[in-house]
């Protein structure tokens, strides 16, 4: 099952635990304040020990005083030992500020990989307490605070098969357009361009076009002896295309 749709499927099951449950002392609590939320998180991270963290497509922008003091806290939790690892949208690594700061966590310790698919903002702290947004969006409100066992065990799994297979964060990669990976996509998903382009509602024509870019970004020629179809569906697939 694609692990964006379990995300989701997990996101509803969380939400229904909450509303059918509203009233009653759970493990599970929802939060709608962001300060409240920065706080509850500012009180777990001295003693957390482990932190897995997904950030997802839209990520705001922090303003220069604020990004260093945030990699400053990032820099102090590697320094007293906690163990982090990073799971980050694709998108993210467009920004050459993020990316630089990424790398620059990630070669002090707090190691990061990237997927292409969405993924909701999501903080595990050991397996005591996680931090999960009801929305893809880095900041929206609703925030639900998890420390009921069985649902931190399904958490630190989706995130662990997650992070099995996400690209490491310094591999190389090559860069699409939008149009172009959806169009990669539907041809992984066994699609003839009049298929794709129905898809897509495009011309077939214009199809054409993004598949003859795909081809050239991914330097596949044309020769007798090769299917580029098939050679750039197996690049989609390795996870080195963005």
């Amino acid at each position: 099952m694609d692990e964006s749709v379990s995300m989701a499927r997990l996101v509803g099951r969380l939400e229904a635990v909450v509303s059918e449950l509203r009233g009653i002392p759970v493990d599970v609590e929802r939060l709608d304040d962001d300060e409240l939320v920065r706080r509850e998180i500012a009180k777990v991270v001295p003693a957390a020990g482990e932190l897995r963290a997904l950030h997802p497509l839209y990520v705001s922008a922090e303003k220069g005083s604020e990004e260093r003091a945030s990699r400053r806290r990032v820099l102090d939790a590697l320094d007293r030992g906690m163990k982090m690892r990073t799971i980050v949208h694709v998108s993210v690594m467009d920004d050459p500020n993020k990316a630089a700061r990424i790398r620059h966590l990630h070669a002090a310790g707090d190691l990061h990989r990237v997927v292409d698919e969405p993924i909701q903002q999501l903080l595990i702290f050991d397996h005591a307490v996680a931090f999960l947004r009801l929305t893809p969006f880095a900041y929206a409100p609703g925030t639900l605070v998890i420390r009921q066992q069985g649902l931190l065990t399904a958490l630190v799994d989706l995130f662990e098969r997650t992070w099995a297979r996400a690209r490491e964060v310094n591999e190389p990669t090559h860069s699409l357009s939008a149009r172009e990976r959806e169009v990669l996509a539907l041809i992984a998903e066994g699609r003839s361009n009049s298929a794709v382009a129905r898809a897509l509602s495009i011309t077939e024509a214009a199809v054409g076009k993004h598949v003859a870019s795909v081809f050239a970004k991914l330097d596949l020629p044309d020769t007798a002896d090769d299917n580029r179809r098939v050679l750039a569906v197996l690049t989609y697939l390795r996870g080195v295309v963005k």
